[in-house]
């Protein structure tokens, strides 16, 4: 008798798994898409346009939020010996979008919580998130193998640093940064106006909202990289607006005579009230050792203003305030460092500090604050104290400083430049490294801001420090 074995389960089981292997004859081939990860601040979009994705591919989208999930058991499922099991938030998503093959957005991905009882959750998300594994994806409450290789997994965070490592190299990184005045204005006028009328009870006949008025509710009642401030904003006009129509309170007519009434940029404080943005960059620097930096933030970036005072009958104490992290520390203390090593090169006296003490501020002191971005601020600050000169007004810098006075490479250079747009600055002072990030900067933002590379010490202040 001879080993045939082509009746036996086992070979079966062997044809069944390369059939499956091979695509059938006339079917289209199965396309592994990416993971993706869409990273940028608050009202920016993501999730909107993780649902654009989903009506352009035509398939169910479905959403589960991942902020404060710290249970291994809530992506895998409870076994079924637990008293109230259920199955995990994967397949129970599944299950409602009622397809096997959704547009699933994880949402907060950055939010997870490690150090729970029953495992890391950002671990058990490995497999789901693995091309190479999804396709037996295993539920603890269901024991059977479900493939995920047709899902299109979108997640969403606000920054890159809490995220696992292993779990951040099976995605792929989209960066969304913040929106410049005029996307704001397009924005507004095509979505968050007709949204807010409708949810109050208007009708675009009932009230004129001009692009001034939006123009001016940007720059002085919000500043954010997103439109959710922007859509509150619109909102609070709206109900002044229906209030009126409902006679509840009189509210001034404005432009529009007796008829409907006009939102201009001129009545807007009638509706408003007085504006909650000042312009504060010029008032900050008008006094000699305050120098404006950049900073990337999870709401996007903003100004970060670097103050530094010498004071009289010290003993050389270097003294720093504001809830500084260690990252910025080392930075203040590596430029007072490098200042007192080139002193002549610099200009200033080199003892500068055997009879004083120098203190390194950064106001707004209840936030913490790390990075390593304010090098180069804290250096130019020092030495605008020095030499008792103010910094230009309209100079925004950003970048790392080494002990000899390198200037070093940074990130979110797209987040500061359009926060240095929405703060009026016109000179944006950068790492020579960091130019070929510019590529990703809008036409309209290259255009209004003038980009200095550089690449000491040296080159930072003969841009901030007016001849």
């Amino acid at each position: 008798m001879g080993d045939d074995h082509r009746g036996s389960p086992r070979s079966d089981l062997k044809a069944q798994q390369e059939a499956a292997r091979e695509p059938q004859s006339g079917a289209p081939p199965r396309i592994k898409g990416p993971i993706l990860c869409f990273v940028g601040p608050p009202g920016v979009g993501k999730t909107s346009l993780g649902q654009s994705i989903a009506r352009a591919m035509n398939r169910k989208f479905v959403r589960i939020s991942l902020g404060g999930v710290r249970d291994e058991a809530e992506i895998r499922g409870h076994r079924r010996t637990y008293i109230g099991a259920i199955p995990g938030r994967i397949v129970q998503a599944l299950k409602q979008a009622g397809a096997i093959n959704p547009v699933f957005m994880l949402d907060e991905i950055d939010k997870i919580t490690s150090g729970g009882f029953q495992g890391d959750p950002a671990a058990a998300l490995l497999e789901v998130l693995d091309p190479a594994q999804n396709h037996s994806f295993r539920d603890h409450y269901l024991e059977i193998n479900v493939d995920l290789s047709r899902v299109l997994f979108i997640a969403t965070a606000n920054q890159l640093g809490t995220i696992h490592p292993a779990l951040l190299d099976r995605m792929e990184i989209i960066s969304l940064a913040g929106y410049t005045e005029d996307e704001k204005l397009h924005i507004a006028r095509r979505y968050l106006i007709p949204r807010q009328l409708e949810e109050n009870g208007l009708t675009a006949g009932m009230v004129t909202i001009e692009d001034g008025a939006v123009g001016r509710m940007i720059a002085k009642y919000t500043r954010e990289a997103g439109v959710r401030g922007l859509e509150r904003q619109i909102g609070a006009v709206a109900r002044k607006v229906a209030a009126r129509v409902a006679g509840a309170i009189p509210v001034p007519v404005g432009a529009g005579g007796n008829g409907p009434p006009t939102v201009t940029a001129a009545n807007l404080t009638e509706y408003l009230g007085p504006p909650k943005v000042h312009d504060e960059v010029s008032f900050r620097v008008s006094r000699p050792g305050v120098a404006t930096g950049l900073a990337w933030t999870e709401s996007g970036g903003d100004v970060l203003f670097v103050e530094a005072s010498l004071l009289p009958d010290g003993h050389g104490n270097i003294i720093l305030t504001g809830q500084l992290g260690n990252v910025m520390q080392e930075s203040a203390r590596a430029a007072v460092s490098h200042i007192r090593a080139a002193t002549k090169t610099l200009g200033v006296s080199g003892d500068f500090l055997n009879s004083h003490d120098l203190h390194i501020h950064v106001p707004a002191g209840a936030i913490p604050k790390d990075g390593p971005s304010a090098g180069v601020t804290m250096a130019t600050a020092i030495v605008s104290a020095l030499k008792n000169q103010t910094v230009r007004e309209d100079v925004a810098m950003t970048g790392e400083i080494t002990l000899s006075g390198l200037v070093l490479p940074v990130g979110g250079i797209r987040e500061k430049a359009l926060a240095a747009r929405r703060h009026g600055i016109k000179t944006l002072v950068l790492p020579a490294r960091n130019e070929p990030d510019l590529a990703e900067l809008s036409p309209e933002v290259k255009k209004s801001l003038r980009f200095v590379p550089v690449e000491t010490l040296e080159q930072v202040l003969a841009a901030a420090l007016p001849t």
